[in-house]
Order: C-alpha cells, then structure tokens, then sequence
C-alpha cells in the first residue's frame, strides 16, 4: 500500500510517499480503508524525532493518529462493526496511508452528513479540547479564555465551551482571523505585548478557565489571569506548565468522547473549518504549511 513514511527523521522533506505492506487485521482489531487523515504537531514532532516514552520508534514509520475510511476488515471478537461501515477514529501511528488497523473501542460510526475531510480531522483536536476543557472543570457562567483560538484545537476548545454553557469566550488571535472567531461566538483579542491587559479590559470580572494552544508565554498569560491554576491546561507548553504549577493533561481518548463529540456535531453545534486539504503525496507540504503559524482550522489529507 502507499503511506507517506519516515526512513528518517528531520524536516518535512524526510515525509516521502513509499510503498509498505499492508497491514491485517488481528482480534480486537479492524482495518480501515482510510479516505482522510488529519494533520496535527504530534505528527510534526514525531517526524522530527521527538517521541512519548512508551513508543518505540523503528522505520518505516508513518505519522498520523486520526483518520475517517471505510471498515475492510474485523478481526476475531470485534463487535458492534461490520465491512463496509463508515467511521472515524483515532490510534497513534499509521493514519497517513491506505490502510491503518486500531482496536475496535477507537473508532464510533461517522455521521451521515459530515464530509470525509471534516471526519478524518476530527477525532485528534476534538478529543484534546474537550479532554482540557473537562479537566478545567468549563461550565455555565464561566468566563473562558482560550489562547490561539483560531487554529483546529482552538476552534473545538471555543465551541465547546460555549456548548457547555460558558456565557464569555476570548479567542486570541491575529486580526485577520477575528471575524472567524466572532462568528464561532468568541470576543476576539490580538495577541503578543499586552495580552493580559487586553483581556482584563474585556473581562473585568475575571477569567475562571484558561486554555493554551500557542506556547509557554500565552500559558504565563493565562496563569497570570486565572486565580486558580486547577483551571489552566496546555496541550503544547509541558516544562512551562511544570514550572508554572499548572496541571498536565494526561491520556483521555475515548470512543464515548467521540461519541459525544459526533452528537454535537450532528445537533450542528460543533464545526470544523478545512484549512487545506493536500494528497498522500504533500504530506510534506502539508507539515510545512502547519508549521507555519497563524492559520485557521484544519489541515488534512485526502487518501487515494
């Protein structure tokens, strides 16, 4: 089968289209003829080297830890899916190809009306920000800050908090993504020098939650803002958060979170915007236009 596959680490030039056997499914275990996969900065790390400690790396490796396909094989005990069925899901490694084989308990049934490209990135950033968000305890009357609101875990985090309830939202972000964030329901502000002074002339009642998805600096921000530090949570700033006294987030996917997260995407409460969709072939592309900075929405790729 194609994937696009490391046999080395290092920039986005190192993600080539290779040819690698194609995986079965075992018991437990489906395999998905997948039809897109979406990009996230786990994968870019991955690519770079950077790795958890609980996987082990051996090439060919092949990035990409959500996808949306069609079931073309069940293994032994697998119940509730069947051949043919469309669903979406998430795993680790192995997205970015033709096939990718997950345990049953990581893929719910995609809805009917939601398109492959918003299927295929929905899994990974949704999970995230509804993992954070939970862990901060977001709720009803809650004034919410969520910084770099405009990328894809940022326009899940916005929309997720007002779904449960939040009565304010701030979004950072650049100017020209503001009108984006007004319309997901956000107060937009721009980032950089002055951010907390900014954000205290919006809310002069205080901030009760804050979430981080730009960097070390925009979590001191949000510490700086929130009294209580149980009610902060980044997805990217790790040794900040250590040395700030901010909680980490540790593993929470789930099949019942994305249940709960198609649902809402059903009741059109929940969008997801596609920043750009690349072929298997520019996954490379692709990686360099994620790490760009500054865009909004999703960036996935459509497989063949």
């Amino acid at each position: 089968m194609k994937a696009a596959a490391l046999s080395s680490f290092g920039g986005p030039e190192v993600l080539t289209l290779t040819e690698i056997p194609e995986p079965q499914a075992d018991r437990g275990s489906v395999r998905v003829r997948v039809r897109a996969a979406g990009v996230q900065h786990f994968d870019g790390g991955i690519r770079a080297g950077w790795a958890p400690p609980s996987l082990d790396l051996h090439f060919p490796v092949v990035p990409g830890n959500e996808f949306a396909g069609v079931i073309d094989q069940v293994g032994d005990e697998v119940i509730g899916f069947i051949p043919g069925e469309e669903v979406l899901g998430y795993g680790t490694l192995g997205a970015y190809a033709q096939y990718v084989v997950v345990p049953a308990d990581q893929i719910v049934h995609k809805p009917r009306n939601m398109p492959w490209d918003i299927a295929g990135g929905f899994s990974g950033n949704g999970q995230g920000a509804h993992m954070c968000l939970e862990a901060m305890g977001v709720g009803p009357g809650d004034t919410v800050l969520v910084n770099g609101a405009a990328g894809a875990l940022g326009t899940f985090s916005v929309q997720l908090a007002r779904a449960w309830g939040a009565d304010t939202v701030i979004g950072t972000a650049s100017e020209v993504n503001h009108d984006y964030l007004r319309a997901m329901g956000a107060i937009p502000v721009t980032y950089g020098e002055g951010l907390v002074e900014r954000v205290r002339a919006l809310a002069p009642q205080g901030v009760d939650a804050a979430m981080d998805t730009a960097g070390p600096e925009g979590l001191r921000a949000c510490v700086e803002l929130v009294a209580d530090t149980t009610r902060v949570r980044t997805m990217i700033a790790d040794d900040a958060a250590r040395e700030l006294g901010v909680p980490l987030l540790g593993p929470g996917r789930s099949s019942e979170r994305l249940v709960e997260l198609t649902k809402l995407y059903e009741q059109d409460r929940l969008h997801l915007h596609i920043r750009q969709a690349y072929s298997l072939a520019q996954a490379a592309q692709a990686h360099r236009d994620l790490e760009s900075g500054h865009g909004r929405g999703k960036i996935v790729l459509m497989v063949e």
